[in-house]
């Protein structure tokens, strides 16, 4: 899912890792907001609560706000940073952020429960959470060339309403590629709505323990993704020994 990039990546490994990290990011953001009462995957609302904000003269809001804002940036930049310094170690490349993001959302389900609504520490949580969205949206979104987003919807129902309109006035080619498009829209925008179902019923129960499911969600994508790359390598290792062997005996 992650070790595929560009030609080589197919639209099996797009609609996996939609399936997956949008599920994730579906719990996140339904428990991130019952459990601190914000938005922590995407930066639109932000952006409408800091206007608001800021022409009220709400000055200690809108800064709060405005810190969310750049969290979610700085977790775009790290990925998208990382990535591109470690390029030629694709296992080293991928798992780090994926590794800071279940960090940051086992810290907040442990930490949660001495949550004091102050803002100080609305501060913290939020903005832990935004930076963890922040990052695997870019993740993904380098990894897919920008097919995938797992982290807000706005784009994938736009997308998804041009590709059905095409879909019935275009001729039978077009319509036959737009299909496993308007596919791909669908998978991340049901199990991103099942995601935050499945958080909200979650919550109910279990609390702040709940952050725990799209960290063991991504732990699970992580390794099954490190075992299916090491898999691949050594079939091919052994493949391009039998060929030296048959090579060697002619």
């Amino acid at each position: 899912m992650f070790h595929h990039t560009g030609q080589r990546r197919t639209h099996k490994n797009n609609i996996r890792l939609a399936l997956l990290l949008c599920m994730s990011a579906g719990v996140v953001n339904v428990t991130g907001f019952i459990a601190f009462g914000i938005l922590t995957t995407n930066v639109t609302g932000h952006v409408a609560v800091f206007a608001d904000q800021l022409s009220n003269g709400n000055f200690s809001s809108a800064r709060m706000v405005g810190l969310w804002m750049l969290t979610f940036l700085a977790g775009a930049f790290f990925s998208s940073l990382w990535l591109r310094l470690t390029t030629n170690n694709k296992r080293f490349a991928f798992t780090v952020p994926i590794i800071v993001e279940i960090i940051i959302l086992l810290l907040v389900g442990y930490f949660g429960y001495g949550f004091d609504y102050s803002i100080v520490s609305t501060e913290i949580f939020g903005g832990s959470l935004l930076f963890a969205m922040g990052l695997q949206n870019a993740l993904v979104s380098e990894i897919s060339g920008s097919v995938v987003r797992t982290t807000h919807l706005t784009g994938m129902f736009t997308d998804l309403g041009i590709a059905l309109a095409k879909s019935i006035y275009g001729d039978v080619k077009t319509k036959a590629a737009l299909r496993p498009k308007i596919m791909l829209y669908l998978v991340i925008i049901f199990f991103f709505f099942f995601g935050g179902i499945a958080g909200g019923l979650l919550f109910k129960r279990y609390y702040y323990h709940t952050f725990y499911l799209p960290a063991f969600i991504l732990m699970a994508v992580m390794i099954y993704d490190m075992f299916r790359f090491k898999t691949v390598l050594f079939f091919r290792r052994v493949k391009s020994k039998r060929g030296l062997h048959s090579f060697y005996r002619r």
